[in-house]
């Protein structure tokens, strides 16, 4: 026998080492990770997302994580009596729905989150849009079939204050923030799609990547009469699928968009029913999911393609 075969762990070695060149590119780097789907509401779901977190700090990258709270919302607005009702892809919010939102969010779905990180250590931080003025906003009014449309306490985004948030970066904790932000010009607190906050604050951190959490595989190249995902596309790509595609899928992938348009390198949706998924969409050269990368530009490689060892069409 030889001497390699006496040793059973010997697998558990080489997925060490099968990580390290993500390791070493990712070092130091901001992940923002947006929280969402059934990862939110299955216990063991939720456990290995904190897991995954923590498990990026400690190896050296500097997670932040956005959260939403849809499952959560729509349970607590049911239990007052109040119907959820949805307008291109956004929750149409009154001012009632308003308090119960950042009741959940902030009390609710951020301290469960919070508590599962610190099981963990002393590392995550919880906080809202609002705190140091992170995200300010203004009201938003979609279009729809030409028109603008109120939706309520639903907000644009209008500027971002990274400074808390880097703050705790620096100190080694995790932020972990609420999609709620205060306008600056009529003093409300408003409702943001986690999709795109989390979009926004990734460009304004010079994030390496965004990661969002869905309950789907990634997207779809011809759903729903296929299940082919698209491991990869470009902006300009994207922009011409954006019409076709279904009103919960619209403000993730937009949120994609926004970011690399912004300057992240890759934006990645990912399954978030799959225990790990961000793990093995990091630290395994196949990846999972679609990743939306910068149109190439003439000479210059484009990110996410000089995978170490990757075979082409890889998803990372």
């Amino acid at each position: 026998m030889s001497a390699a075969r006496k040793h059973t762990a010997l697998p558990k070695a080489q997925i060490l080492i099968e990580a390290l060149p993500w390791l070493t590119r990712h070092n130091g780097k901001i992940v923002v990770i947006k929280f969402g789907g059934n990862a939110m509401i299955d216990e063991d779901l939720k456990a290995a997302f904190a897991q995954d977190v923590v498990f990026l700090r400690q190896a050296g990258l500097r997670p932040v994580v956005v959260h939403g709270g849809g499952p959560q919302i729509k349970a607590q607005l049911a239990k007052e009596g109040l119907v959820s009702e949805f307008k291109a892809g956004l929750r149409v919010t009154t001012p009632e729905a308003m308090d119960i939102v950042r009741m959940v969010l902030a009390g609710q779905v951020q301290r469960e989150l919070v508590g599962l990180l610190n099981q963990h250590g002393p590392l995550a931080v919880g906080m809202t849009g609002e705190d140091a003025h992170t995200i300010t906003a203004t009201q938003h009014k979609p279009e729809i079939e030409g028109e603008l449309v109120d939706i309520g306490r639903v907000g644009e985004i209008t500027s971002i204050d990274t400074g808390a948030i880097e703050a705790l970066l620096a100190d080694g904790r995790i932020p972990v923030i609420s999609s709620i932000a205060r306008s600056a010009d009529d003093g409300h607190v408003y409702n943001i799609n986690a999709d795109t906050a989390a979009a926004a604050l990734a460009a304004a951190l010079g994030a390496e990547t965004l990661m969002v959490l869905t309950d789907v595989e990634g997207l779809y190249a011809d759903w729903p009469n296929s299940d082919e995902v698209i491991s990869r596309l470009t902006v300009s790509e994207l922009e011409k699928l954006l019409p076709e595609l279904s009103s919960g899928m619209v403000p993730k992938m937009e949120g994609c968009l926004h970011a690399v348009r912004g300057g992240v390198p890759t934006a990645r949706v990912l399954d978030g029913r799959v225990p790990h998924s961000i793990l093995l969409e990091i630290f395994t050269d196949q990846g999972i999911g679609t990743m939306v990368l910068p149109d190439p530009q003439p000479g210059a490689d484009q990110p996410g393609t000089d995978r170490p060892d990757a075979p082409q069409g890889g998803a990372q």
